[in-house]
């Protein structure tokens, strides 16, 4: 499920936003990287501020249009594989787009990514949770454990 919307301005024009407040309809990252390809795209690769904020803007729109969005993050294609130096320093460098895509844009939460056993990644959106060190749970990103349900 899902609507797909269309912009021109970006490289990749058309974007589709799945949001399950059933829980249970939520899936693990590989699962939502099947899914996207499936559905003849990607998991979403950012690769600017301005793209960002488009997303930001969308997923604002879903939240004011009734449907009774609540707490919960969105996959993005953005992980690390392996974990050969997943404790290091070296470990931001390490999250490559599950599309291939080479953009350097990132928008970490305050203190992330964490790295350890957390590969892949979420963008933020808790619209309920008190704020932590970073201001408000929402579109920034965080690294989680991969098989988590977002």
């Amino acid at each position: 499920s899902g609507q797909k919307v269309c912009y021109s301005a970006f490289k990749r024009s058309c974007y589709k936003l799945a949001y399950f407040q059933d829980l249970s309809r939520r899936v693990g990252f590989q699962e939502a990287r099947q899914a996207c390809e499936i559905d003849g795209g990607a998991l979403l690769s950012l690769e600017s501020e301005a793209e960002q904020q488009l997303i930001e803007n969308m997923l604002q729109n879903l939240t004011k249009s009734g449907s009774g969005i609540s707490d919960g993050d969105f996959w993005i294609g953005l992980w690390r594989s392996g974990d050969g130096l997943a404790t290091s320093s070296a470990c931001p460098d390490l999250y490559q787009w599950a599309d291939g895509s080479m953009s350097p844009f990132r928008n970490w939460y305050t203190d992330e990514p964490s790295c350890g056993s957390e590969a892949c990644v979420v963008m933020y959106h808790q619209p309920t949770a008190n704020p932590g060190l970073g201001g408000p749970y929402l579109y920034q990103w965080n690294d989680d454990r991969c098989n988590m349900k977002h």
